[in-house]
């Protein structure tokens, strides 16, 4: 008889703030965030199996974040290497934001990957309805070498200003978990999901409320934890310290669960041990982000 097997798995997401030529006050340049960013990748990473999800991301970080992952001084074993997939979102290739999903070659196996346009025509670069900017989902499919077990990565960065725009693209979303659950190409074989991303959208808003509704098959993982097993804050915006608005729960990580949901196959597919969201400022004042990081601790199940 086969014993059903648990993997542990970190997941991390974090808004990175995009390498502006114009800062707003209280940022600094992205030169001089990128190595306390690096640091918590690193930091975070190190010991785990993990998935990073970044958002804002322009092609110089990109770089700059790949060469320090895969740095010599910090990457003991050559074999666990990071790369990532994803594209700029202006053109499909380098231009505009990335939300990058970065993974390493020789724990994750990629079977497919795809960017999806969160517009009327998803297969090209685009924006519809009340979006200001162009915006995408980055989607993988991992499977991990030891276990064997097939993941589906989702990682996003909806609009900011276009609240029709962030109800579409969350309905595009559930389409895509939909269609890769159900196709004849990976849906036998995807042990669970997630999505991690910014929604801009707070836990009583559009596209939070489409993604954990309870017909959707994803839960927020906050809410799989109980909040006496949660680490360091809540809100995950603060901005740089002097924009005037109060900071918000925007940046989220959510799982495919049966808890409270319909979901046909009737199985728990992850158990999530810990949630964190992690400072983005320490001792030398400098702002990593305006956003604050977000860690899940999870298992998933056989």
């Amino acid at each position: 008889m086969k014993v059903p097997t648990e993997l542990p798995l970190r997941i991390l997401t974090h808004n990175i703030r995009y390498a502006t030529s114009s800062p707003f006050k209280g940022e600094l340049p992205w030169e001089n965030r990128v190595h306390p960013l690096l640091s918590e990748l690193r930091y975070n990473t190190r010991s785990q199996e993990a998935f990073i999800c970044l958002q804002e991301v322009l092609h110089n970080q990109l770089d700059d974040i790949l060469t320090g992952l895969n740095s010599k001084e910090h990457t003991s074993n050559a074999n666990h290497t990071w790369d990532y997939i994803g594209v700029g979102r202006d053109d499909g290739h380098q231009a505009g934001e990335y939300s990058p999903i970065f993974y390493q070659p020789s724990i994750w196996q990629l079977r497919h990957w795809e960017t999806v346009w969160l517009s009327e025509t998803p297969t090209m670069p685009s924006k519809s309805w009340d979006a200001a900017s162009i915006r995408i989902v980055t989607v993988g499919v991992f499977t991990h070498r030891a276990s064997r077990q097939t993941v589906l990565a989702m990682n996003t960065h909806l609009d900011d200003q276009g609240s029709r725009s962030r109800f579409e693209a969350a309905n595009i979303i559930l389409g895509k978990v939909e269609e890769y659950r159900a196709g004849a190409a990976f849906g036998c074989m995807i042990s669970a999901v997630f999505l991690a991303g910014d929604f801009n959208s707070q836990d009583e808003q559009e596209a939070y409320t489409v993604l954990t509704a309870p017909e959707s098959p994803l839960a927020d993982a906050a809410r799989l934890v109980p909040p006496s097993q949660h680490y360091g804050n809540y809100m995950t915006w603060t901005g740089f310290g002097h924009e005037g608005q109060d900071p918000s729960r925007i940046d989220y990580i959510l799982l495919e669960s049966t808890a409270d949901k319909v979901l046909s196959r009737g199985r728990q597919p992850w158990k999530v041990l810990g949630y964190a969201v992690l400072p983005n400022r320490f001792d030398d004042g400098v702002f990593n982000s305006d956003h604050r990081a977000v860690v899940i601790d999870v298992l998933l199940r056989d």
